[in-house]
């Protein structure tokens, strides 16, 4: 299931913000090279509010203990536990849509 979360200037370049979708939150990266990705809303180390962490190319780096995570794959740099990843584009409107 596809759901559209809002415009991409919702999410600044470099940052990321958490979307409610359901009882499920999102957190949604948009690069500084305008890629956009998604994955779930907490650091599964120690449940960091990953929207919140440094966003490089495709590289997050949570803000509590600087787990990195490759957003493409959610798989961990860091440590044992990766991400759940979540397919992200954007439509031709500029609005962010991930698919469930």
């Amino acid at each position: 299931m596809e759901v559209t979360l809002g415009p991409i200037s919702a999410v600044p370049p470099g940052e990321g913000r958490t979307f409610d979708v359901g009882s499920c939150k999102i957190a949604v990266f948009h690069t500084r090279q305008g890629e956009v990705f998604a994955s779930q809303a907490e650091c599964p180390h120690k449940q960091g509010p990953l929207a919140d962490g440094l966003v490089g190319e495709k590289t997050l780096v949570c803000p509590l203990h600087s787990w990195k995570f490759d957003l493409e794959t959610g798989k961990s740099q860091s440590g044992d536990c990766g991400l759940k990843t979540y397919p992200a584009r954007l439509s031709r409107g500029g609005q962010i849509v991930v698919e469930i």
